[in-house]
């Protein structure tokens, strides 16, 4: 009913000579009459809902961990007033409807737009729906400067799908298959922590960076396993606050499918079904307000930070990634494959192209998840490590050994049939599974017809994750295209490549210690500093593979580089204050009040933290700025986090001013929520 989309929408288009089929294609931007069209059907679509604002929707980049909702937006009423008698009257036409314009310098741009030449323009983008919630209507849009430069999240990722279904359709051409192109579909798995809100309020750092810059463990965190997937109180807020999470993402034709517990205490998780890159992208900014928004009513804060607690696990994006044509066969799935092409080795061939892809450009993928919080994450045995990999399996990965070894056989997936060692009751005397076993260290692990990029971190935009996803693939497939019509054989090509690349294929346990000295040994790509990271955007060899395929200019390159760094290190500001405003207030307090404690240490941090934040002010460039933070953070901070914790270890409990993890993490762990901890 919220969604301005299908049948919803056909009732309202209808009216004005138009249909849902019509408006998809996005001529209507093109054509004043079709716009005045839509903007009269959305507009009696908005009045039966009760809403009479709009506003064009857009994400500014850099607004994970600090914006809420991730997104801009202004809005505007529907109507206006006669200026003869005063009456007000509907007012909202195509040219509303189809453009904006608003500042872009006062946006993260890194240098593209500035006091002096500060315009951006925002275009609604037709391939994601329009919604409504409340009394207003969102209208997703793209977000580029004067000179076409992307100033947002969003139209990279047009522009990436753009050239994986450039390069996607010209490859499975040469394979037998026409199609009019590619769509990228994910698929997003969202996890949070839910705490009581009365806590939250006791935590200066919580409310200020979404996590806890200093904090003792409490007794019990994860070690039993007791928490994953158990049963979620029905006695408590955090069961009413979900359902109403649910709710209200339905309403907005958000497919919230799953919900259960995750491994920490009161964490949680929330997984929606599949759908196209640019509209589950728009979707998950909005799950992410309504969980923040929803929790609150409940009596609750939500944290959407990769780590708030230390020594308990944090939170992840898990990001689906799989492709389609347009008419439905997908790519990644052998059976759907061979079906739409003939051609029992279009399969492998693809997979030896995107594990190319994966091999050659892993320091871009390693990039696109350098959020701040996922410096706590990666490589935790929490999170698969730094290094990127894919795991394909043993049965995937013999099939490929042997295509590369000449093999022309169709790959079918193999399957398991094991007993329960229980007879007469139907599947548990033969219970069949995939060959393969799940992997759940590997950051990018093969799923039977989709790769799960399972190191995106929890606040994350997946913006960049998909641009980039969706670009090294475009130019695998452009690789192998490019080889075939220059006269080499398909499978040739696809044999040469998956052999020459194969390093990257790891079906092993990328927890184990011995893990990364092997990486080393095969020379993948390794990189621990998300701020070095960041700068491989810059690299000769990036800013030709983009320039190449038409997702960014080198002036954006280097804008978003810039973007970036100043993100990682305003982050990191923000805590090393918030720390040092603890300690004056909180810590050093307490411990006077109480006649135990380490004062002399705690009194000696601030002039340490105090000339930290001193020097990254007075570093020149971005890059010496964020190696600064960088240190600051991981080093220097937790090393004061230490003594920080060692006073909440003696102060008595009635004279430590700060929600403890006690009091933040046990909120829903009994069957009546006042017993709490």
């Amino acid at each position: 009913k919220h969604l301005f989309k299908g049948k919803v929408a056909d009732e309202f288009l209808s009216k004005q000579g138009m249909s849902w089929a019509e408006m998809q294609t996005g001529d209507f931007t093109q054509d004043s009459e079709k716009a005045d069209k839509v903007a009269a059907a959305v507009l009696e679509w908005a009045q039966s809902n009760g809403a009479h604002v709009y506003c064009h929707w857009f994400q500014p980049m850099a607004a994970a961990g600090v914006r809420h909702g991730q997104s801009g937006q202004v809005q505007n009423a529907m109507f206006a007033f006669d200026m003869e008698t005063g009456e007000p009257k509907w007012d909202f036409k195509g040219k509303d409807l189809i453009k904006g314009e608003t500042d872009g310098s006062s946006f993260p741009n890194g240098g593209l737009r500035a006091t002096h030449t500060a315009g951006g323009y925002l275009a609604i983008d037709p391939s994601s729906p329009i919604f409504l919630r409340g009394d207003t209507i969102f209208l997703p849009s793209c977000f580029v400067s004067y000179y076409g430069h992307a100033l947002d999240e969003k139209t990279p990722v047009h522009r990436s799908v753009q050239a994986l279904s450039d390069q996607g359709k010209r490859l499975l051409k040469l394979l037998g298959h026409e199609t009019e192109g590619l769509v990228a579909n994910i698929g997003l798995e969202q996890e949070i922590f839910l705490i009581p809100r009365d806590a939250y309020h006791r935590r200066p750092d919580l409310q200020l960076t979404g996590r806890t810059i200093m904090g003792k463990d409490a007794p019990r965190g994860q070690e039993m396993c007791d928490h994953y997937m158990a049963p979620l109180n029905g006695n408590g807020p955090a069961l009413a606050a979900m359902a109403e999470m649910q709710e209200e993402c339905f309403r907005m034709g958000i497919p919230l499918k799953t919900r259960h517990r995750e491994v920490a205490p009161n964490q949680f998780e929330f997984a929606p079904l599949f759908g196209t890159a640019s509209t589950q992208i728009d979707q998950n900014l909005m799950v992410m307000q309504v969980i923040e928004e929803v929790a609150a009513k409940h009596g609750l804060a939500a944290l959407l930070h990769e780590k708030p607690f230390n020594n308990v696990n944090g939170s992840g994006k898990h990001n689906n990634w799989s492709i389609a044509t347009k008419e439905g066969a997908m790519v990644l799935n052998p059976a759907s494959l061979n079906k739409a092409t003939g051609n029992p080795e279009a399969f492998p061939i693809i997979m030896s192209a995107i594990v190319s892809a994966i091999d050659i450009h892993g320091d871009l993928m390693r990039m696109s998840i350098s959020s701040p919080g996922n410096d706590f994450r990666l490589g935790a045995c929490e999170a698969p490590p730094a290094i990127v990999s894919t795991y394909l399996g043993d049965d995937m990965s013999d099939y490929l050994d042997a295509f590369a070894s000449g093999s022309a056989a169709e790959y079918n997936p193999g399957t398991k049939t094991f007993s329960f060692g229980v007879e007469g009751l139907g599947h548990l005397s033969a219970f069949t599974v995939p060959a393969e076993d799940r992997n759940r260290t590997s950051p990018f692990p093969y799923g039977g017809a989709r790769f799960e990029y399972r190191a995106v971190g929890s606040t994350q935009n997946v913006s960049m994750v998909n641009t980039v996803l969706n670009t090294i693939t475009a130019d695998a497939f452009k690789t192998v295209a490019d080889r075939i019509e220059a006269g080499e054989n398909a499978a040739d090509v696809a044999r040469e490549l998956y052999t020459k690349h194969k390093r990257a294929v790891f079906n092993g346990n990328g927890y184990d210690e011995a893990w990364p000295e092997e990486a080393g040994k095969r020379g993948i790509w390794r990189i621990d500093s998300g701020v070095d990271a960041i700068q491989v955007l810059t690299s000769d060899k990036n800013i030709k593979l983009f320039g190449e395929q038409n997702i960014f200019t080198e002036p954006e390159l280097a804008a978003r580089q810039e973007v970036l760094l100043d993100h990682y290190t305003g982050t990191v500001e923000m805590e090393a204050l918030t720390m040092i405003d603890m300690i004056k207030q909180h810590v050093i307090p307490s411990v006077k009040e109480s006649g135990v404690g380490p004062l002399a240490e705690l009194e000696a941090t601030l002039p340490v933290l105090e000339a930290a934040v001193a020097a990254i002010h007075a570093a020149e460039t971005a890059e010496e700025k964020g190696a600064l933070a960088r240190v600051l953070r991981l080093e220097t901070m937790i090393d004061i986090r230490d003594t920080c914790d060692a006073a909440e270890a003696v102060v008595p409990a009635e004279h430590w001013t700060l929600a403890t993890y006690g009091d933040l993490l046990f909120m829903d762990m009994y069957p009546n929520p006042h017993d709490a901890f």
